[in-house]
């Protein structure tokens, strides 16, 4: 299993995920400027790995601040580095509620380390619920990365397809590259490599010829936040292949923890999307490949609940009407 998130000591080591597959770094977050600019700038990534990250920054935060004060002025700049994932505020509020005060150092780290073992363990219980939906030969479309480096160490969509190759199913994964920062080529393809899973990477907009053409079984993707009607945030391009696969009769499913699920959010018009520097769209790994033209470039976009099949959980699949479903099932 790729060791991608360690808490050593007093600082956090993590996998620069920015310099993958070229490159395997590992950088010392031993303040929270680091870990925010780690944040922000996408070397650690993933909606359950910033959980992660977000908790054991707590930690860090407490070990830098002399105040009370400080310390949560520096928590609040970590539960703020990236709007969309729902995931990273919670994984700081898990910790924050369960000290006395910032120097509850032991117990904050104690929960922290909680939240990076279960979300390994929640992540192959949702690898195991979703393996049942794909069989013997077939043919697997995943965009973005929700593999090991995306989350505690085992991934979600990725755990699915990672699951069923462990049972000896013999599958194909279809892997979107994911413009503009190439998550997939870059990460995904590099995971299953690693793993030995049979995968051809594809461009994006290539995905909706091959659902016509009828060479894809399953689409399965990971999620940043999912509203509490099913409506789920995604990496840009998500609802784009969940209109396709309709259109196309193929099932579409999302792979998320229960974690990803806002309580705050009614609809997907309640989740705030990012948007990030247009550079990353008129730059190509350093080299400029388009004229001085404005550029828009959103992280994520949102799947309405509709497009939906299902959404595997830790806890099992949910199935439609989703705001009787998913309330049921956080209860």
């Amino acid at each position: 299993m790729i060791e991608h998130i360690k808490f050593c000591g007093d600082h956090l080591k993590i996998l620069d995920q920015t310099l993958l597959p070229h490159e395997k770094k590992y950088i010392e977050c031993r303040n929270t400027e680091t870990l925010i600019e780690a944040i922000k700038s996408l070397r650690i990534r993933g909606a359950p790995a910033l959980g992660i990250a977000g908790a054991y920054g707590v930690v860090i935060a407490a070990l830098e601040s002399g105040t009370e004060k400080e310390f949560m002025g520096r928590v609040n700049k970590i539960k703020n580095a990236r709007p969309t994932a729902v995931n990273l505020s919670w994984g700081v509020e898990k910790v924050l509620n369960s000290a006395d005060s910032f120097e509850s150092i032991g117990k904050m780290m104690d929960i922290a380390k909680s939240i990076h073992e279960e979300d390994i363990q929640k992540n192959k219980k949702i690898g195991k619920n979703g393996s049942v939906l794909i069989k013997d030969g077939f043919r697997v479309l995943t965009h973005c990365n929700a593999g090991a480096l995306a989350t505690g160490g085992y991934g979600t969509a990725l755990g699915v397809i990672r699951a069923s190759f462990e049972k000896n199913k013999k599958i194909k994964v279809f892997v979107d590259e994911t413009r503009p920062l190439c998550q997939g080529s870059r990460l995904t393809a590099w995971e299953l490599k690693e793993e030995n899973i049979p995968c051809t990477l594809i461009t994006d907009s290539t995905a909706g010829f091959l659902m016509q053409k009828r060479k894809v079984d399953i689409v399965i993707t990971g999620a940043d936040r999912i509203a509490m009607n099913g409506d789920t945030a995604n990496k840009i391009g998500t609802y784009t292949l969940s209109v396709l696969a309709k259109e196309n009769k193929v099932p579409f499913y999302i792979a998320a923890p229960l974690s990803t699920f806002d309580r705050n959010s009614k609809t997907g018009k309640d989740i705030m999307i990012e948007y990030r520097d247009e550079k990353e769209i008129l730059y190509l790994y350093g080299k400029k490949i388009a004229p001085d033209v404005p550029a828009l470039n959103p992280a994520f976009d949102i799947t309405p609940n509709k497009y939906i099949t299902g959404i595997i959980t830790e806890k099992g699949i949910i199935s439609p009407p989703y705001e009787k479903n998913i309330k049921e099932i956080l209860t």
